[in-house]
């Protein structure tokens, strides 16, 4: 059992600046440790994590992958900053970019890509929330909650490996069923939960794609 990486070097008032790790991010780390008969042939591979916050998660992946090339993108410069220290705390290796989704390395991680991971901004809030410079863009996912959810969507394929799998964090208000269909109908990716646990109001999924089905 690998344990959850180390944040104590993060104050609340480092908070105020990227996201703080919470029930969906633990429940990433857990599907990931349930998940690992999955993840091992993967290793040596390259992970790349989509708006990687303050780094839990991409540490924690390289700790339990134990080699691979560990990449991480966030638009936001201070979570770049905090990826890289917690990486640092934990003595692991990860390179944080930052950029958009992938905006300017997709050409160079064109289908490359082994593990994809991506806990989105996920609440159901007013669209003029998505993408804000404030904190709130952490987790404002608009209408349905899928406003950023579906403009990552359509560069899934672009990136994953022929044998690459693909971690989504959702909720109920995302309708889960309706992208796990429409992820096999557009781009022939296979889907399946991999857990799900109710923290609060909200239900919690964790969804892996791939290429192939995976479950024999």
């Amino acid at each position: 059992m690998i344990p959850t990486p180390y944040l104590t070097h993060f104050s609340s008032k480092d908070y105020e600046k990227f996201y703080e790790p919470a029930e969906d991010t633990f429940l990433l780390l857990d599907a990931f440790e349930e998940d690992f008969e999955t993840l091992k042939p993967l290793r040596g591979g390259i992970c790349l994590e989509i708006g990687s916050g303050s780094g839990c998660v991409i540490t924690f992946l390289e700790k339990l992958m134990g080699s691979g090339l560990f990449l991480s993108t966030d638009i936001n410069p201070d979570a770049a900053r905090a990826t890289s220290l917690t990486a640092a705390k934990n003595k692991a290796i990860v390179n944080p970019v930052i950029t958009h989704f992938t905006q300017g390395l997709s050409t160079r991680l064109h289908k490359a890509i082994d593990v994809l991971v991506f806990n989105p901004p996920y609440v159901v809030t007013p669209s003029e929330e998505v993408g804000s410079h404030s904190i709130e863009a952490a987790w404002a996912g608009g209408i349905d909650g899928r406003e950023v959810i579906d403009k990552m969507l359509p560069i899934v394929d672009d990136l994953l490996s022929p044998r690459g799998v693909f971690y989504l964090v959702l909720i109920l208000d995302n309708r889960p069923q309706e992208i796990m269909n429409l992820m096999k109908t557009q781009y022939g990716l296979e889907s399946k939960i991999i857990t799900l646990r109710k923290a609060g109001r909200e239900k919690l999924y964790i969804v892996r794609f791939s290429r192939e089905n995976l479950e024999g």
